[in-house]
């Protein structure tokens, strides 16, 4: 696990899950955790949290009666007494007594904090009560389907159209990095290249900001959007430095404005972002070890949202609809579903999952996740919006508009013809130069 230093736990000290919450109304955390599938028990989390509040209050005393010793030993010495008199000494022993004391109490406060940071920074965000509850991926809803999908048993999975159209190298690619890397080539790349930039027009066209952020990012982003500290197995680290390899858009795009008050007028806020993310893919070996499903390193469109607290519900049906229009320009068939609890990600309270339709595979794959986080990486990020003199926490969605690879290969499957050819979709034509893709002349 990622050890966090003492700016970031400063930065998260009370941000994370509110501990007022967990201290008055302990309930609907632990019944909301439950429809997740994870048992908790707050009580000795609740415990610390009601010690480091009276500590607080005593600290407080204790600074407030330090203060007023120092007061009156100034105003005395101005009155005339003798800096070095027994009366002077006496204040000035006191105060020392009391300066002792408040240092051990931020020392206690500190490690107690620390506890409590550490724990709360390991509890998933509670699911929205409008999702459905569920144990696992069987158990999500089918809410709508768009397209129709083709079915036989003559449709080729799409590494194979790859390798028999030179789209890709996997073998030299392994010699470059290791296995799940991909090395794409002459019309594969172009392809690639086509994709991202018809969805960054797209989402742009349609009110997104574009943003092209850093793809190193430090654990404080990765804790704000809440990669860490429990997923540190999944993300790639640089061992020299506090960086780490971003996993998806959506962590810098999260910290974009962490610690900022954002002015009320100014939100929504709505960001577009192309990154190339990475990630370990722990335990998944043996799952989509050929071609574009499933890869360590692969390229993304991202959609986030920063949006007023009373509007999120209605965001997020319209980030959802901005990542499905993708799908439906490009003419593939897909499906959406809604994650139930069980299902749902660490930051997420409701889930929106796309499946495009692979003929190939003939199965439908995700292509995109829609979420909203409601003010669960807000929070973490101390990221606020102000209407007139109160302020309160914003509420964050995030949606894949879409992953690169996986479209990629609906392309492939999808746009298959007898002769070999691929059939690009004619909303790509201007941006891939042709409207097939076809073997390469020996």
């Amino acid at each position: 696990m990622a050890e966090l230093g003492q700016h970031q736990l400063s930065l998260v000290k009370k941000i994370v899950l509110d501990q007022r919450l967990i201290r008055e109304n302990p309930k609907l955390i632990i019944e909301g955790l439950q429809t997740r599938g994870i048992q908790v028990d707050l009580g000795d989390l609740q415990l610390d949290i009601e010690k480091l509040k009276q500590i607080e209050q005593q600290r407080n005393l204790l600074q407030a009666e330090g203060n007023e010793i120092g007061k009156e030993v100034g105003q005395k010495i101005r009155s005339g007494l003798d800096p070095s008199s027994p009366e002077i000494e006496l204040l000035r022993s006191s105060g020392n007594t009391v300066k002792k004391k408040v240092n051990e109490l931020e020392e206690l406060e500190k490690a107690i904090s620390e506890k409590i940071t550490e724990e709360i920074l390991h509890l998933p965000n509670i699911p929205d009560k409008e999702c459905p509850i569920g144990k696992n991926e069987t158990d999500n809803v089918e809410v709508r389907s768009w397209g129709e999908p083709l079915e036989s048993k003559a449709y080729k999975e799409h590494w194979e159209i790859a390798e028999e159209l030179q789209l890709l190298d996997t073998q030299r690619s392994v010699k470059i990095a290791k296995s799940r890397f991909v090395t794409l080539l002459n019309q594969g790349a172009r392809l690639e290249r086509a994709l991202i930039n018809f969805m960054l027009d797209m989402h742009s066209k349609k009110g997104y900001l574009e943003v092209l952020p850093p793809v190193l990012v430090n654990t404080a982003s990765l804790t704000a959007s809440g990669q860490l500290p429990k997923f540190s197995e999944e993300s790639f680290r640089c061992a020299e430095d506090d960086l780490w390899l971003t996993p998806t858009a959506e962590v810098p795009l999260t910290s974009l404005h962490r610690g900022e008050i954002i002015p009320s007028e100014e939100l929504p806020i709505k960001y577009v972002a192309y990154t190339p993310c990475f990630r370990r893919e722990a335990g998944s070996y043996g799952r989509d070890t050929r071609g574009l499903i499933r890869l360590h390193q692969f390229n993304k469109v991202e959609l986030f949202w920063f949006v007023h607290p009373e509007k999120s519900p209605a965001a997020h049906e319209q980030i959802t609809k901005d990542a499905e229009s993708i799908l439906q320009a490009l003419e593939l068939p897909y499906r959406v579903l809604e994650l139930c609890t069980g299902d749902l990600g660490f930051s997420a309270s409701r889930t929106y999952d796309l499946e495009v339709w692979l003929p190939g595979a003939n199965a439908y794959r995700e292509i995109s996740s829609s979420s909203i986080c409601n003010d669960f990486q807000a929070r973490r990020s101390s990221i606020r919006t102000k209407e007139g003199k109160k302020s309160r926490l914003v509420h964050t969605l995030n949606a894949s508009g879409l992953a690169i690879g996986r479209t990629m290969a609906a392309i492939l499957e999808n746009g298959q013809n007898l002769d070999g050819t691929v059939s690009i979709p004619d909303a790509l034509v201007p941006y891939f130069g042709k409207n097939k893709i076809q073997p390469e002349a020996k």
